[in-house]
């Protein structure tokens, strides 16, 4: 359940790329059509769009991010079997018999 619920997240945080895709299409569109209705603004308007194609890749960069999170650094924790439960409560049986440790 909670695999699938992981793979939903990392699904839901891609969709994001392609938001950040169309948003830099309107900014490079937005960009050529003031070049083309105001020729003498091309300098200015070139460091907008600059301006603006990056804070559109960050948001690109910050959803690929939290989709890599999500998929591969939060892990679930499998619950142990029986024969694992039994491997190390003999374990610690053992430590247990044996007194505890003398430090120097």
């Amino acid at each position: 359940m909670l695999e699938g619920a992981k793979s939903i997240g990392a699904g839901a945080a891609t969709i994001a790329l392609a938001g950040a895709a169309v948003g830099i299409g309107n900014v490079l569109s937005s960009s050529i059509h003031s070049v083309a209705r105001n020729p003498s603004l091309a300098k200015q308007s070139f460091g907008y769009a600059i301006l603006g194609f990056a804070l559109t890749e960050a948001i690109a960069s910050f959803a690929s991010m939290m989709a890599f999170l999500i998929s591969f650094v939060f892990r679930s924790h499998k619950k142990k079997g029986k024969s694992e439960e039994k491997d190390s409560k003999s374990l610690h049986l053992e430590i247990d018999s044996h007194g505890p440790s003398k430090c120097l």
